[in-house]
């Protein structure tokens, strides 16, 4: 069939789709793609926005773990020094006692003296320690007596 020999588009009552004055469009259907468009356009948005949120949020605390990672370690190298200059301390004063107290009661009596309190404070302290560490059991422990542990 050639094209001079076809119906033209009025005879069989064909829109022409340029012509937009002829066209019955819904607009309210138009409207209504244009909403869903650009809520899954919106709702895409706050994903992405949310995942990078996220990981934002996962570096931060990564690099806030390693900050503090260093720094409880220099604070245990800090303690460990600070015990063993504390012991150099208490050595040193306990010579010093010693030899302070030997023109009195002579040199083992000194040795005496000084050991004796020495192991006395050392006696205070860990009774005080076991206390502690009773009071913590009981904070943590079952509340009920008699478990049968």
């Amino acid at each position: 069939m050639r094209d001079d020999e076809r119906p033209s588009d009025e005879e069989h009552g064909a829109l022409d789709p340029v012509d937009s004055e002829t066209a019955e469009a819904d607009p309210s259907s138009d409207e209504d793609a244009e909403y869903e468009e650009s809520l899954t356009d919106e709702l895409s948005a706050l994903i992405d926005d949310g995942r990078t949120y996220a990981e934002a949020e996962i570096g931060f605390q990564k690099t806030r773990a390693k900050l503090a990672g260093a720094s409880v370690g220099k604070a245990v190298a800090l303690l460990v020094v600070a015990a063993i200059t504390l012991h150099i301390a208490v050595l040193a004063l306990a010579v010093g006692l010693v030899i302070a107290l030997e023109p009195l009661v002579t040199i083992w009596g000194a040795i005496a003296i000084v050991v004796g309190v020495l192991l006395l404070v050392t006696g205070w302290l860990a009774l005080k320690a076991k206390r502690n560490a009773d009071r913590l059991g009981l904070m943590f422990g079952s509340s009920q007596k008699g478990d049968g542990e």
